[in-house]
């Protein structure tokens, strides 16, 4: 079963010290490795700034693009991945040892399974 492991944390201008930038790095990569090394790696990226967004709306044939987020938010979705293991409990446990968790949100949902999808 999919599941998709939704990262959200707080968006700040100013970004960390380069020092705490690299740490955050290499513990994604090594939590990247972990993923993979278990066969539960699908997929995964982050997201650049919610400042880059772009929103589309389409409402009675009207479409409305606005530059920026849906929404105003402490939380901004800030990357995903989208694993594959056995059940809720698994995709929880992997969701704990994102790094992400440890400083924001991490969202666990299942991919909706459409009947007759290839």
């Amino acid at each position: 079963m999919q599941y998709m492991l939704l990262i959200y944390s707080e968006e700040s201008d100013t970004p960390p010290p380069p020092e705490a930038q690299q740490e955050v790095l290499q513990a994604y990569f090594a939590y990247n490795e972990a993923l993979k090394k278990a066969g539960a790696y699908v997929a995964g990226d982050a997201l650049e700034a919610t400042s880059t967004a772009t929103t589309v709306r389409v409402r009675s044939s009207e479409a409305l693009v606005t530059d920026g987020p849906f929404a105003e938010t402490t939380e901004a979705l800030g990357g995903y991945y989208l694993i594959d293991v056995e059940n809720i409990d698994e995709a929880v446990a992997w969701a704990k040892k994102c790094p992400g968790s440890h400083h924001g949100t991490v969202e666990v949902r299942p991919v909706m399974v459409i009947p007759g999808d290839a």
